[in-house]
């Protein structure tokens, strides 16, 4: 299936990335030796037998120029879900191999040539200026934390899960929070308008001790304190699906207990409304921490 979204909100049907259990016996492509381009285009035409979509699209930056041309789909069997005139954004993943495989993942449907489908889920994507519900949630310590004790501060949101098996996911993320952490740190300052956040999606094995002894991996230390600016929580059951539609966290858990998601940060102002949105992994810690440092108005 494929993630369709809309002008004003996003839909998931479905998702095409994640992580998977460990045992599964051919990786996600994401994890082999695969650079990743971002892709904007419209459909041209789509071929089940080869499992190819002809693309219109934009300028790569970094890779090549607008042109016309037809690309496969890591997962052929979604091509019935792409018609002509649909505009797409999607991950074009490039071979860093002998081989050169070029495929096409993390599709999402902005525009439909011909709708298609009812919703099912409305997902909303932050934009600059959203107001930020006040979220509930229980911290690494057993102790209930919301988001609106935090306002004042610039928050940085991110959504993991522990038992992330895949090293450009969850791993990657909560490590590039860790050097964001560090730099916070040099200036106490800048440290006391900010807070870090992590929220795990897994709530049926994400205890506050496993959220602690994840966290501390990071950290490098267990001590209380330790966690004052860098906060792991876990919202409810019954809370975890509204704060995963409102910052666009697609989940979907398989029947081996393997969670394939989505990648979420969202910077929050001190006034409690979207600074910045970040999808996926490709973000860095650079244009981030810039981001944070206006945010807390140092």
């Amino acid at each position: 299936m494929i993630r369709r979204a809309i002008p004003v909100f996003a839909l998931a049907c479905a998702l095409l990335a994640g992580c998977h259990s460990a045992t599964q016996t051919q990786p996600p492509a994401a994890a082999s030796n695969y650079k990743v381009y971002k892709l904007r285009g419209k459909v041209v035409s789509a071929n089940p037998s080869t499992g190819e979509v002809t693309i219109a699209h934009e300028a790569i930056p970094g890779f090549m120029d607008a042109m016309t041309m037809p690309y496969k789909l890591k997962d052929p069997s979604i091509i019935g879900e792409l018609h002509p005139g649909d505009m797409i954004t999607a991950d074009l993943l490039v071979s860093q191999d002998a081989d050169a495989d070029v495929l096409l993942d993390h599709i999402v449907i902005v525009a439909q040539g011909k709708p298609d489908y009812k919703p099912t889920s409305v997902y909303h994507v932050p934009s600059p200026g959203d107001a930020v519900p006040d979220f509930k949630l229980q911290n690494q310590d057993e102790h209930a934390i919301h988001l609106g004790e935090f306002r004042g501060k610039a928050i940085l949101i991110t959504f993991i899960y522990t038992r992330c098996p895949l090293p450009n996911f969850c791993p990657l993320v909560t490590h590039n929070f860790a050097v964001i952490e560090r730099q916070l740190a040099v200036n106490p300052a800048l440290l006391a308008k900010t807070q870090l956040l992590c929220v795990s999606f897994d709530p049926e094995h994400d205890t506050p001790a496993r959220l602690r002894a994840y966290g501390a991996q990071y950290i490098g230390s267990e001590k209380p304190e330790a966690f004052a600016h860098w906060s792991f929580a876990i919202p409810s059951k019954k809370d975890l699906d509204s704060m995963a539609k409102y910052f666009d966290v697609g989940i979907t858990t398989g029947s081996d207990g393997s969670i394939t998601h989505t990648l979420s940060t969202t910077l929050i102002g001190r006034d409690g409304k979207v600074v910045q949105f970040y999808p996926g992994n490709e973000w860095t810690t650079d244009q981030v921490l810039a981001d944070v440092r206006k945010a807390a108005g140092a």
